[in-house]
């Protein structure tokens, strides 16, 4: 290992604030495979935390300064408060605290192939294509995603080779702790409201994140993103591009079809010239763009042509991405984490391809901040629903204000297509989505919350009231 603060870290202990995130706790994983003791605390108890408890992981449900005794590092979240507790608890016993994105930028450095996905949208599909077309060429990658994979049977995946292949989030800069030998930029819009000033703040940060390539490492572009192409002539390293639409992409796709289940086939086009024919097992015209944005990454680490095709072909999706979660009395029920205006669109747009009739949204805004800044967006996004109900704003890590309310979001949204409803309470959608479901329709619900509740719900109630 030739990273000293974690080596200096094998055989002591390092307690996580905030274990129970999906990366927090992906991160245990690979912390105890080096020999490192995990603490943690949460604030609430959950399937993830019981996982940890089960490796022997002490988990302390109650956030307090007693939490903190000999560890030798502390680690947090981009979303806790300074002034937490066990962050102020750590600090008075002279233990060194970093977030999340540090530890996981000290762990990158250990990987001579570090590849890192950035963007807006798109990161984790990206990033768990990227990992199947690797593990197909047995290439044994270390995988860290934000998601939960069922082919590496969880969010982390302990390899043993020079690759490490992990999301890389531009909230607070964090990706400006990672240091790659490849990066890979999707796309970049107004988000995280909350921290960026505006598009402006949001691409110097981006720019900073490729200028942190080094002069050895790949740049993988979308240049159909002009934000992102811009990139491209200022990097310092090999930019390889790609795109459905710029005459500059190096990479495109051509001859484009889908079939009945939304699900693409086309040709991979590499400098004007067509390699060959692939089909992907997720549906939408965005994951034509992710999975071209896979294969150049791949093909530029030399991973066989035939081995991307079938791993992209292998790659069924991760949880909350288009995810099945049941079908009753003919009525498909699906999920995905969608909660920025231009996902709403692509997943909509992926939805009308596959339902048989009727595309019923539940969404759930996620953060005020989000909801209120974007909100000009989200009232057209809509427009591929036949209906949509909106319920409460998950707040994540923000306080409610009373600046916006969903009943204000349905309002904006009706003066485009009259289509929203406003209902808080995820019974009383799971009752009304009883009464307007029809066999053939598809109940799409949207949102990086705990939106995805309404549709387990509506499938066991369906279920409940045929037996009655």
């Amino acid at each position: 290992m030739n990273n000293l603060l974690l080596q200096n870290l094998i055989g002591s202990t390092v307690h996580m604030v905030g274990i129970g995130g999906i990366s927090m706790s992906g991160l245990c994983e690979i912390l105890l495979n080096m020999g490192i003791q995990i603490t943690g605390s949460d604030e609430k108890n959950s399937p993830t935390i019981e996982r940890l408890k089960q490796k022997k992981i002490p988990v302390f449900l109650k956030q307090e300064p007693s939490n903190i005794t000999d560890q030798k590092l502390v680690v947090y979240t981009a979303a806790m408060n300074y002034n937490h507790p066990e962050l102020e608890a750590a600090r008075q016993k002279g233990i060194p605290v970093i977030d999340r994105a540090a530890l996981l930028g000290e762990i990158m450095k250990i990987y001579e192939k570090s590849i890192s996905v950035a963007g807006t949208h798109g990161k984790t599909t990206t990033t768990s294509m990227i990992s199947s077309c690797l593990i197909e060429s047995d290439d044994d990658p270390t995988v860290h995603i934000g998601g939960i994979l069922d082919s590496i049977g969880g969010t982390t995946r302990i390899g043993n080779s020079p690759y490490f292949v992990t999301e890389a989030c531009e909230y607070k800069d964090s990706f400006l702790k990672f240091h790659p030998y490849m990066a890979i930029i999707l796309n970049m819009e107004q988000d995280h409201l909350d921290y960026f000033r505006d598009l402006d703040h949001i691409y110097e940060s981006f720019s900073r994140f490729a200028g942190q390539l080094s002069p050895k490492g790949i740049l993988i572009a979308n240049v159909d993103d002009e934000r992102v192409a811009r990139l491209t002539e200022h990097v310092g390293c090999r930019s390889v591009t790609y795109g459905l639409t710029s005459p500059k992409a190096t990479w495109s796709a051509r001859n484009i079809s889908f079939d009945e289940n939304g699900l693409a086939s086309f040709n991979v086009v590499h400098n004007k010239r067509s390699l060959q024919r692939i089909k992907l097992s997720i549906p939408g015209l965005h994951n034509v763009s992710n999975s071209l944005a896979c294969y150049a990454a791949c093909y530029s680490l030399g991973i066989p042509v035939e081995m991307i095709r079938a791993g992209l072909r292998k790659f069924t999706g991760t949880h909350r991405r288009f995810e099945h979660k049941g079908t009753v009395d003919g009525i498909r029920v699906v999920d995905d984490y969608a909660h920025h205006p231009t996902e709403v669109i692509a997943t909509l747009k992926a939805a009308k391809s596959c339902a048989r009739a009727k595309v019923l949204c539940v969404f759930q805004p996620h953060t005020y901040t989000r909801t209120y800044e974007l909100m000009n967006q989200f009232s057209k996004a809509f427009t591929m629903a036949d209906k949509v109900y909106l319920t409460d704003i998950y707040a994540a890590r923000e306080k409610d204000t009373g600046l916006i309310h969903s009943s204000q979001l349905a309002q904006s949204i009706n003066q485009v297509m009259n289509n929203a409803v406003y209902i808080s309470s995820f019974k009383d959608i799971v009752d009304q989505l009883i009464r307007d479901a029809s066999p053939g329709d598809m109940i799409l619900t949207m949102g990086a919350g705990d939106v995805n509740r309404v549709g387990e719900l509506f499938v066991q109630e369906k279920k409940i009231r045929a037996v009655g």
